[in-house]
């Protein structure tokens, strides 16, 4: 029986979580967790959250959020999650589930349901191989799982692969190479170094130029309140960045991203500045990072000059309506 969303649900989807999406290798839930993740969210939907039962007993849950103010967001409606208990995962099982999640989302007007590293509602997964590293976001539907198989088969397109890529930082060495890319870099008069709002300005402009909503909110912030950004300057004038450079609590080190002005590439910055930032969070004590990239993405080469390896794969998909 395909149920809508109630509050009591909450304990017993928890449990099928902790039994057959960790499976997946996805972090297991508590009521805290679940409450930051999905009840509290703003973008949690009570009528885009389905549960299905069996003789009372909760064997599957289902999740997905629209939004007008994220990416995407006034075409399309992201899936969060579909799990299912090992013995309903039946094709049946997932087309109701999923065909209850695009009904929503045709009803809210959009044209297209996507599965991306857009969605606000992010699940956190653990990194194979390690002592439970985990990272923050999944980008997409792991390869291999019971769901990747069932979208292909119902039509999803599978628009790109994430590689997911780990760095124990306990190995990581700044290599010459980089070294002679800085000096050079220095010679056409850049530097690349830790946020000072006493000598470098011009953090508004680079960030406009680079044209992404989420690195001017972001940044912007972290460079109002002092925590740490990498970046390149010209003179005084910031014209790329990397960061901020924050140790979580799990270890992990965070960051937002990388960039550089477009006025300004063909130096060799962006490389300079993801290597700064690999220094910069070896030297809080930061044990590990991880971030994805796309597959046929030859910055790939650039991570693993860091280090970094592929640890696990994902892949974003959508179908239109």
């Amino acid at each position: 029986m395909l149920n809508a969303w109630e509050d009591k649900y909450t304990q017993p989807v928890i449990d099928l979580w902790n039994k057959e999406a960790v499976m997946d290798g996805y972090k297991e839930l508590t009521k805290q967790s679940f409450q930051q993740i999905f009840a509290s969210s703003p973008y949690f939907d009570k009528e885009n959250t389905f549960i299905l039962s069996e003789d009372g007993q909760v064997t599957g849950f289902a999740c997905g959020c629209t939004g007008s103010d994220l990416p995407l967001g006034e075409t399309a409606g992201y899936i969060t999650c579909i799990v299912l208990d090992e013995p309903s995962q039946t094709d049946d099982n997932y087309r109701l589930l999923l065909g209850a999640l695009e009904k929503r989302f045709q009803e809210l007007g959009k044209k297209q349901a996507d599965i991306l590293f857009f969605n606000p509602m992010m699940l956190p997964w653990y990194i194979p191989d390690t002592p439970k590293h985990e990272h923050n976001n999944a980008p997409g539907v792991p390869l291999g799982s019971r769901l990747y198989s069932f979208l292909r088969q119902e039509g999803y397109v599978e628009r790109a692969i994430e590689n997911a890529m780990y760095l124990d930082l306990d190995r990581f060495v700044m290599p010459e190479e980089i070294r002679r890319k800085e000096e050079k870099a220095a010679a056409n008069g850049y530097r690349v170094e830790m946020f000072d709002p006493a000598r470098h300005g011009g953090v508004t402009e680079m960030l406009q130029g680079l044209n992404n909503p989420l690195w001017e909110k972001e940044i912007g912030k972290c460079t109002s309140d002092g925590t740490p950004v990498v970046v390149a300057v010209q003179g005084s004038r910031t014209v790329g960045f990397a960061g901020p450079v924050i140790r979580q609590d799990n270890g992990r080190g965070y960051f937002a991203g990388i960039g550089v002005h477009p006025e300004h590439e063909g130096h060799g910055l962006g490389t300079i500045l993801f290597f700064k930032l690999c220094e910069a969070f070896k030297v809080i004590g930061t044990e590990y990072m991880s971030l994805y990239t796309g597959s046929s993405n030859p910055a790939i080469r650039i991570y693993e000059k860091a280090g970094f390896h592929t640890v696990k794969q994902f892949s974003v998909m959508r179908r239109e309506f």
